[in-house]
Parts: C-alpha cells; structure tokens; sequence
C-alpha cells in the first residue's frame, strides 16, 4: 500500500504540486522568521555583551525621584563624589562615568544623518592610558575641551567629514560648531541600529544632558583577582539605593538580552500569527487537492477494495501520500524559510539598519518545527478524505458513481454552523459590551464566527449565487447561466474554495476600516484642533530646549509662538501634568472651546482646566486649588477657564502660564513649539523659522498637512505591511481557486465535450469556467468583506471613548478595490483550467465515463 501511495504522488505531480506550494508557503514564512529572529538575538546578544567586556560592575541612574508630597528627592545623576569614592575601592582597577543624550549631525546639505530616534550623544571617558576602551580610534584622537568632538566612522563618511573640519551639532537646543578631533569604530547599539553616535567632553556632555558634576551610569572595572561579586557588593553601600541601580557586567549583559529577547519574541509571534493564517488557508486547499485525488482514482480505489484491500488500508494509502507530500513540503519549505532569512537581513540592512555579522542560527526546534508543521498541517487537512475513502463501496466506486452528500449530513452540518455562528456573534456583542477590556473577548468571538460561517458556507452559496445568475446570464448569454450553476453544483467545494478568500479578506477589512477610520480621527484632531501654521519638535521625538521658543519669538517674520511645556505639579496632593504655554498666543495656536471662563485668565496666572479633568477633580471656575512645584514652593491657584478636552497629545488636561510653571521647574518636557508666521503658511514663513532656529537639521518645522501627514503615514505604513503579510495567504487562495476549477473540469468532461457538439465554441467554454471562477471569488470575497466590516465596527467600539472624535468611516473606494481583485484574482486563476477545458476533444470527452 506505501508502494501504491507513492506511485500515486508521482503520478499525480500537477495536483500535487500546488498543494506542495501552499505547505511551502508556510512552513518557509515560519522557519523564515524563526531562524531570522534567532540570528538577530543571537548577533545583538553578542554585540551587547562585546560592549560590556571588561565592567565587572555597572551602576545606573533613574534621577531624582518624587516623594509623596510630589517633590524631587535626590541627586539628578551619580555624583563625581560617588565616582571618586569607587576608584578609591581597592578591587577597582578603572571607572567611569557616562552620560547620554540626543545629538544630531547634518551632511552637506543639512539633512540630519541617521535615524532621529538612534541619534545619540555621549561622553569620552578616557582611563589611565588616555583611551576609552568603548571606541576605537581610526582617525585622530578624543575630544578634548569645550570646542571639540569625535564622530562614529559611518556618520563621519555620510557627511564627509575629516579630522579637522567644522561640525555642526545640534542637541535639544540651538546647533552649535566643534572641531572634528577624531573618528572612531564602535559596538553602540544606536550606531548599529542606523543611528550617530557624537563624543563630547565630559563637561560639556554634563551642561548638555544632565548637570555639571553628575553622570548617568558608570561602568567599573576589576584588577585582576577581585571577583565581580565582591566588588559589586563594595560598591552598593556608595550609592543612593534608592535611585540607583547596580548589577555586575555579567548581570547586565544576561538582561540586556533578555530584552532583546522579548522585543524580537514580540516580532516574531506577529509574524508566525501570519504565518499561521497562511497555514491555515492551506489547509482548504490541500483538503481539495485530496478530495479531488479521490475523486479521479474511485475507480482504482475500488480495484484495491475488490482484491482485498480494507478501509483501514486503502485510508491509510492516501494518508501515506499526504504524509510524503508533507515531508517533501516541509524539507523545501526549511530551506526556503532559511533563504527567507538571508533576504530578510539583507532587507534590513539596506534600509539603513547596520546589523551585526555572524553566521545563520538554525536550531534544532526550527527544523522540528517545520518538520511537525509541515506534515501535521497536510496530513490534518487530507484526514477527512482519507476518511471518505474507506466510505465508498468498492460497486459504487467500480460505476464511478461519487457519492454525495447526504440531506442528514447537511442538516447536521447547517445546525452545528449555526450554532458556532450564534455563539460567535453573542461573545462579539460582549466584548463590544466590555468596552476597552473587551477587544481579546471580540478576538475569540471573531474566530468562532468565522469557523461557524465556514461551516454554513454551503447553504449560504446557493442563495448568494442564484442572486448572481440574473445578470450573469442577461450580460454573458449561455456561458453566464451556465457558470452560476456550476458554482453550486458542488456546494461544499465551493465553499471550501471560497473560506480561503473569506479569511484573508476578512482581516484585510478589518484592518483597512480601523486604519481609515483612526486616520480620520487623527486627520480631524489636526484640522480641528490645531490652528498654528507650524508645528516645531525634535526629529528624535524629544524634548526641546526652552531657548527655541524664545528664539523664535525674537525672529523677524514671526507672528505668535507657544510652547506646549510639561511639568508635574502637585494639585490637591496628586502629582498632574501641567502644561506651560503662551496666554496670549495659544488662542490662535490650538482651539481651545472654552465651556466656562476665558483664556484671559492664563494671562492672570490662573488655570485652564479640561472638562474632564474638572469634572474628575470636582473643579469649576472660580475654585481654588493648592499646588505645590517641583522647586517645593507652594501656591493657591484659581481656575480661570474650562475648556473642553483636546484628546491626543495635543497639550496636558491642566494649562499655566509657562512663565509661572518654568519658573519653579527647570526640567520641563517641551515636546512641540507652536508659531504663527506673518502672512501664514508660505514658504517664506517656514524659512523664517529654519533660519532662525539657524537650520538645525535636528528640529523638523512641520506644516498643518505635514502634521496630518505624520500620523497619517504610520497608519498607512501598517496597513502595507499588514497587506503585505497576508498576501502569502491571498496567494495560497488562488492556488485553492485553480484546485476546484481543475475538479470541476474533471468532473464535467463529458459534459463539456456534450456542450461542444451542441454548439458551444472553445471561447465560451473559456468564458464559462472564468466566469465560475469570478462567482466563487466575488462569493468569498463579498463574505469576507462583510465579516470583516462587522468586525471593525466592534473593535471601534471599544475604542471610541480612548480616541477624540472616533466615527466609523467605511473606506468604499478601498472595498471596491477588493472585490475588483477579488475578480481578478478569479480570471487568473481560471487560466489553465479554462485552457484545459477548451482544448477538450470533443469525442473523447463524450467517450469519457
């Protein structure tokens, strides 16, 4: 019996070779991502442990902390005291203070080098010998002094600096000219990722990111003999526990990875939940590659019965097959996963991410993995018509009469269908019920829903389809009638065919309608509640420095500027985000509905409150609160004005004069400055700023569109990639299309070769199997699209009291797309086999039994 499986493999290639192809498909995009995400571990892992050979110690700093009564308590950094105490230790051969921020660095043409979230500045820290042994220098020498830097090699080769020449740097604040004293080679994780790394002085690293005196982390090393262990616990008695945190190197390189280990694992079951819902797909289509098998070889089944053969045996023959077949899938999807893996590093690196070298991790759990996965998911899915093999009586068969269906089996199955799809639709309502908490709850709802669909897909085809047939056979004559009933003449192989395009099309739905309807959200917040021409910020997403707006208020051609700069303040003993802005400005710059008050108010001294935050805090106009700033002072301050929410990160719940709020802070987060130029938005505005910030490559002035653009774009982006990831299943559905047009041909042989004798041209006999192709398409496709509608309005549910001005938006334009492809993706499919159909000869195919 393995004998005749195998022979049936081998003579069966074509068939077999797509259901060879969906397996890939799969198993590939799975080992794919398991062996790119273990090489990636692996190669970052070992770049950061490189980075800490030789700390026996490391000692970092969370700042000064807040205590009850909302104060800062302690130092803003590791003190040099505390520095000094540690060399002091006698195990401690070297230490070292360093301390980090943002620096950007503009080429040529002033464009910010790097990636603005990687863009890092730190400080040389030199030991004994007069090295860092964190750098490498290939040119020139470290910084010494306020008027020099070093560059990392690649940032120093993009902007085409030399040893010597003037480099403008911008950090938070205005861009200022160092010296190049040298360039340098280093294990930074920043410059790995694409980013810049820039070495200052330690003093001048101190004034830009922290406080003179003070560092962000320090980094021992042991003389030989001393173990990391007992220097560590010398160590900790030197320091403020409270807000410092010390482990040895060993430690920090162990949770370093560790980290890494979650970001990718994150990465990697995104990825395999796609790979997944490929897997799943094929599985319809290797359910119909078996089925169809079966059908062609009822006449052979029934020969093995008749010789002897059981049903135990003749299952087992075509589950062998799809054992061998599953093997075979799993061995070519391994290696391809693997070429996957060399395509997806490569990808990445020549989108700027400089990952680190090594070799290929293939673990032994990502062969298993494709192994298992491979051979159970083909096996599973030929086990029903293994199943219906043993069914068949060897008389029924030797007559080549297929059996259908019984009318008990499909009652059965249309109940069980119904029942899923009830429960699937009840658990939907009650997560859309739960609100915020409800969206994993919408998640299981949406799986039996789908499962329950699939079930019913083959009474819902006859209805669905017999809608269709009117016009198909008022627009495409004979041909069109004779598509629409084909389509349902075997209605569970129609339904199979069409659950693949259904799934897809469902999540792309999904998706498009949430990310069409937040990106209106996001747009309308812009439109709405932003006024200012521009909007200034740093590309690195941080905070900037309070000398911007002060810059730019002094600037020819400027009109108004506020900054929107946060502080926590204590009201009512409950530290609040407060933002400082300009009173006589922010009228123009956000549109503030004020419900009771005026924003005169600000210009008093008095506090602008959000409707929820007063209705939270039990506020209104004219109430007194007692504050207290981070400098310790105290003070009473009246609401002026309430003014309804902003939403987003427009500005905080809580506005202030920011000449009030920075008088008692001195680390306020200033994440956007907000201008008005004279005559508007012109180009002659935005060169008014950028010249008068002096062309900081690290600021970006962003225009109202370029504002919608922002949020717009990443929304975009995801949707791409998320099409992207499901295209490998789309793909496997059209593979599941041209599987039932090739059955159904087979099937109808006779029939055709009938049709061509009574008249029926090869044209329309192509005509008539594209057009069955675009109903079954058209049939899952407007089910998936349905489906996923539905489930985009529940999972909006449960955002629309997290998002400012959410309305669900259906993307028609978007939808009509789908279904088009839909179509296309029919004719496509419908090729060969309509090919093979035409090019019947007419006798043979009457002779054919």
């Amino acid at each position: 019996m393995f004998r005749t499986a195998l022979r049936n493999v081998l003579a069966h290639k074509a068939r077999l070779l797509m259901t060879v192809l969906a397996v890939v498909l799969g198993v590939a995009f799975v080992s794919g991502t398991l062996v790119f995400t273990d090489t990636l571990k692996k190669s970052l892992s070992g770049q950061s442990a490189k980075s800490y050979d030789g700390v026996a110690v490391s000692v970092t700093s969370y700042g000064a902390s807040r205590g009850e009564d909302g104060l800062k308590q302690g130092d803003p950094g590791i003190s040099q005291q505390t520095l000094d105490k540690v060399k002091a230790l006698p195990g401690v051969d070297s230490a070292s203070g360093r301390v980090t921020g943002f620096a950007g660095v503009g080429d040529e043409s002033g464009k910010l080098i790097g990636q603005g979230w990687s863009n890092k500045g730190s400080n040389f820290a030199p030991g004994k010998d007069g090295k860092d042994p964190r750098y490498t220098f290939t040119e020139g020498a470290g910084p010494a002094g306020d008027g020099q830097i070093a560059l990392d090699k690649e940032t120093a080769a993009a902007g085409k600096y030399k040893v010597g020449d003037k480099v403008r740097v911008a950090t938070n604040g205005p861009v200022k000219e160092y010296s190049l004293g040298g360039v340098f080679t280093t294990e930074d994780g920043a410059v790995q990722a694409g980013g810049s790394l820039v070495l200052f002085d330690t003093s001048v690293a101190q004034k830009l990111y922290l406080q003179p005196g003070f560092y962000d982390e320090l980094a021992v090393a042991a003389t030989s003999g001393t173990s990391a262990d007992k220097l560590l616990a010398e160590v900790k008695p030197l320091l403020d526990a409270k807000n410092t945190k010390a482990q040895t190197g060993a430690e920090l390189a162990k949770e370093q990875a560790e980290q890494i280990g979650k970001v990718l694992g994150g990465m990697s079951t995104m990825l395999l939940a796609f790979a997944g819902i490929s897997l799943f797909v094929g599985i319809f289509l290797i359910y119909n590659t078996f089925t169809m098998l079966v059908a062609q070889r009822t006449k052979e089944l029934a020969l093995l019965r008749a010789v002897g053969a059981n049903r135990g045996q003749v299952m087992r023959s075509v589950l062998a097959e799809a054992l061998v077949v599953g093997v075979i899938s799993a061995a070519v999807g391994l290696v391809t996963g693997i070429g996957l893996a060399v395509g997806m590093r490569s990808a990445m690196g020549a989108f700027g991410a400089k990952l680190p070298g090594g070799a290929l991790v293939i673990a032994p759990g990502t062969i298993v993995a494709a192994l298992v996965i491979g051979v159970l998911v083909t096996v599973v899915a030929a086990l029903f018509p293994a199943w219906r093999t043993g069914r068949i009586a060897p008389v029924a068969a030797m007559g080549s009469a297929h059996l259908p269906a019984s009318s008990k089996s499909l009652v059965v199955r249309n109940v069980l269908g119904s029942l899923i799809t009830v429960l699937g639709f009840a658990v939907v309502f009650g997560g859309v019920a739960m609100g915020a908490d409800g969206r994993m709850v919408i998640g299981a709802g949406a799986f039996f829903l789908l499962v329950g669909l699939i079930v019913l897909l083959p009474l819902l085809s006859r209805p669905v389809i017999a809608a269709l047939r009117p016009p198909l056979e008022k627009i495409f004559g004979v041909p069109g009638k004779l598509a629409a009933q084909n389509a349902v003449r075997n209605p569970r192989r129609t339904a199979v065919t069409a659950a693949s395009l259904a799934i897809g099309l469902t999540l792309v739905t999904t998706m498009s309608v949430l990310g069409v309807t937040i990106g209106k959200a996001v747009d309308k917040e812009t439109t709405d509640k932003i006024k200012a021409d521009y909007k200034v910020s740093m590309a690195s997403g941080g905070s900037l420095d309070k000398a911007v707006a002060d810059t730019l208020a002094k600037a020819p051609g400027i009109k108004a500027v506020s900054p929107v700069a946060e502080a926590g303040v204590s009201l009512k003993g409950q530290v609040r985000s407060v933002s400082g802005v300009t009173p006589a400005a922010i009228g123009e710059m956000l549109n503030l509905e004020t419900t009771g008050g005026s924003l005169s108010a600000l210009g008093k001294g008095e506090l602008a409150v959000s409707d929820k935050a007063a209705k939270a805090d039990g506020l209104a106009v004219g109430s007194s609160v007692e504050a207290r700033f981070d400098d310790g002072q105290k003070a009473t301050l009246k609401v002026g004005t309430v003014y309804k929410e902003l939403g987003g990160m427009l500005a905080a719940p809580y506005l202030l004069d920011n000449k009030v709020l920075s008088a008692h802070s001195d680390s306020q987060y200033t994440l956007a400055v907000y201008v008005n130029t004279d005559g508007g938005e012109s180009k002659a505005g935005e060169a008014a700023i950028v010249d008068a910030l002096g062309k900081n490559p690290a600021l970006t002035v962003a225009t109202q569109q370029d504002m919608r653009n922002e949020s717009g774009g990443l929304i975009n982006t995801a949707l791409n990639i998320m099409y992207g990831l499901l295209g490998m299943a789309l793909i496997i559905s059209v593979l599941g299309v041209v599987n039932t047009l090739a059955m159904s041909v087979y099937e109808r042989t006779q029939e055709i070769g009938m049709l061509r004798a009574i008249g029926l041209d090869r044209s329309r006999v192509k005509n008539m199997i594209r057009l069955e192709a675009v109903v079954i398409s058209l049939f899952g496709a407007v089910l998936g699209v349905a489906v996923g509608m539905f489930l985009a309005w529940a999972v909006g549910s449960t955002l629309a009291k997290t998002i400012t001005d959410y309305e669900l938006v259906l993307p028609w334009d978007r939808i009509g797309i789908f279904l088009l492809l839909a179509g296309v993706v029919g004719v496509l499919a419908a090729m060969w086999p309509a090919r093979s159909a035409a090019r019947l000869n007419m006798l043979t195919a009457i002779k054919t039994e």
